[in-house]
């Protein structure tokens, strides 16, 4: 059964850090490309960080971009979103979500048209002070 499952979501002061994981289980990520993905209440989801398998390319949304950190250890099968800096307006629920890394023309588009094959369940994070 294919499953992601993402941790490390909480409460955080503004100005803090928080690091995301997404592990998953049933397939390999190897030849997946991972992206997070983020829902604030009221608001579409939007794609906040996308990473290849293929080249190891990424993409950040413009809101992130110098806070936010993707990266993939394949051996754990697990890809991490390191968030510094973080905002009262990052509060959201985080999701990761997978598509097959041939499927991926770039990150880019993975993540701005939300090309994806798999979804967690997603983890809350609130930054409050």
């Amino acid at each position: 059964q294919v499953q992601l499952v993402e941790s490390g979501g909480g409460l955080v002061q503004p100005g803090g850090s928080l690091r995301l994981s997404c592990a998953a289980s049933g397939f390999t990520l190897d030849y997946y490309a991972i992206g997070w993905f983020r829902q604030a209440p009221g608001k579409e989801r939007e794609g906040v960080s996308c990473i290849s398998s293929s080249d190891g390319s990424t993409y950040y949304a413009d809101s992130v971009k110098g806070r936010f950190t993707i990266s993939r250890d394949n051996a754990k099968n697990t890809v991490y979103l390191q968030m510094n800096s973080l905002k009262p307006e990052d509060t959201a629920v985080y999701y990761c979500a997978a598509a097959p890394d041939r499927l991926v023309a770039t990150v880019q588009a993975m993540c701005v048209m939300t090309l994806v094959n798999y979804w967690g369940q997603g983890t809350q994070v609130t930054v409050s002070s």
